[in-house]
């Protein structure tokens, strides 16, 4: 494998798992105009991983929203997967299940803190909410985000790809 990127996911929507691309939904349009990049570069497997915390969509909650990764999943594949693959140049954790999973006890007491501390965690790795639509409020009230790091986002995964 020859991808300089990972994409640290949460688990597929249910549009996702039936069509098995990854972002393959409005999010997944959303999360790509974050990092400057289109279509055909970031489901090029030679420039992009995806991994999720879980590899199977989850079904819903009572209230319509996609339920959490299975907590068997990630305890399961992810040692696995990252014995078996080669290290990136940049890792983005999208969502709380990947800030959960790669930060541990190193991120801050909420979603919002950690990823407003995005240059506390290093050049490499860098914590992103999830792109969802039901974000919209959070993205509202954090303009700081698109401000400060949307634009080194984007260089940033504009200096891991070839």
């Amino acid at each position: 494998m020859s991808a300089k990127l990972l994409i640290a996911a949460q688990a597929p929507g249910l549009r996702v798992h039936e069509t098995g691309l990854s972002f393959n939904d409005p999010s997944g349009d959303r999360l790509r105009a974050w990092l400057g990049i289109g279509r055909e570069t970031f489901y090029d497997e030679s420039k992009v991983a995806i991994v999720g915390m879980g590899f199977c969509f989850p079904g819903y909650t009572n209230k319509g929203a996609d339920r959490p990764p299975r907590p068997e999943c990630a305890p399961l594949w992810q040692p696995r997967l990252a014995a078996a693959l080669p290290p990136f140049g940049l890792t983005l954790l999208v969502g709380r299940y990947a800030i959960d999973w790669h930060l541990g006890p190193r991120q801050k007491s909420t979603m919002t803190e950690t990823v407003r501390a995005w240059r506390d965690y290093g050049p490499h790795l860098v914590p992103l909410p999830h792109p969802s639509w039901r974000n919209n409020a959070w993205l509202k009230k954090n303009p700081w985000f698109e401000a400060e790091l949307l634009p080194e986002l984007r260089a940033r995964v504009a200096h891991a790809l070839p």
